[in-house]
């Protein structure tokens, strides 16, 4: 086939795969990885870290996202009664089942969730011609793969979508830092001089293949706000990876990681704005990890129980078990993920 691309962006790992590669770093997580990551199961304890997926609740955390709204299914179609507490008694004669149904419209990306390679992508000169394009991870093209709600076929990522991530099961070994022990809530931009410390101070080792997870509390918060959020102190409070800081964005790269997860809104500082590796960016981490790298980004998952039992048994390495819903065409999707230690 014909090469998407003739320039990669400098740094990433375009191609590394193979041409057509959707799973980027994901192909890290080998038979063998997976067998180390379930080598860190000591006493068989799991736990959710996922958030209700109807927290924060609102939208004053991120305006365009809203939470799960659940509607009637109709018996039968097209009818005007509700499949909801249904007696049916009184279309069948003896039947004496009792039963509901659902439909329920989501935001893939208002809780817990997982951002595949189609959510960001950059204005890039891939095809050599001197002139910048909409492309994705690989060279992906907008309005070739990743579809627009006005494209005569139908809206969807036909490439890059949360399918190639459903496919690759998304398990392997995690490993957590908890920022909290270190910071509690203050608000603080962490760059990769303040990581290092902070991996020195609780003997943290990340290896190529892992999924790397941080605390900052926001988990806490939210579920303490109980689904009235005050965005501007969520805003204003837990630590934030600082997508500025080019040695961080390096880290990243030699790290080998397949994922950068957090309990926040965005794992980086979403109200910056500025020059960074490749040009500038608002969310520079975002374009580096999904973009350059094909690293993924997990979003808004409850970590805070998770991070206690670790620090009580001073340890930081798990099985995480982490797959987003089988969605083709989703640029991102909801997630239920397990954490076993």
């Amino acid at each position: 086939m014909t090469k998407r691309w003739v320039n990669r962006p400098e740094g990433s790992t375009w191609g590394d795969w193979g041409e057509n590669d959707e799973w980027g770093r994901k192909n890290l997580l080998t038979p063998d990885r997976i067998k180390a990551a379930a080598a860190e199961v000591q006493e068989g304890l799991a736990f959710c870290l996922s958030m209700p997926l109807d927290m924060p609740g609102g939208n004053s955390v991120n305006p365009k996202r809203f939470p799960p709204k659940f509607g009637p299914v109709f018996h039968p179609p097209g009818g005007d009664t509700f499949y909801y507490n249904l007696d049916w008694s009184e279309w069948q004669d003896g039947n004496m089942d009792v039963s509901s149904d659902e439909c329920t419209t989501i935001w893939n990306q208002y809780s817990t969730q997982w951002d595949s390679f189609a959510h960001v992508g950059s204005m890039f000169d891939a095809d050599g011609d001197g002139e910048p394009e909409r492309v994705y991870y690989n060279g992906f093209r907008a309005d070739e793969e990743i579809l627009g709600p006005e494209h005569p076929d139908g809206m969807g990522a036909r490439k890059l979508s949360v399918a190639g991530m459903a496919e690759a099961c998304m398990q392997g070994r995690g490993v957590l830092l908890d920022m909290v022990a270190h910071h509690g809530h203050e608000r603080v931009v962490v760059g990769y001089d303040e990581l290092m410390r902070m991996f020195e101070a609780d003997d943290i080792v990340v290896e190529e293949g892992d999924m790397f997870l941080f605390h900052t509390g926001w988990d806490d918060m939210i579920m303490e706000m109980g689904g009235n959020p005050d965005a501007k102190k969520l805003h204003s409070s837990g630590a934030v990876l600082d997508g500025f800081d080019d040695k961080l964005l390096q880290w990243i790269t030699d790290s080998g990681v397949v994922a950068l997860i957090s309990d926040n809104m965005a794992v980086e500082d979403s109200n910056g704005f500025g020059e960074t590796h490749g040009g500038c960016s608002r969310l520079p981490i975002h374009r580096h990890c999904l973009f350059r790298l094909g690293v993924h980004l997990g979003e808004i998952w409850y970590l805070s129980a998770l991070a206690k039992a670790l620090r009580e048994r001073g340890r930081s390495r798990f099985l995480l078990t982490a797959p987003p819903l089988y969605l083709p065409g989703a640029v991102g999707s909801p997630a239920t993920p397990v954490a076993t230690i």
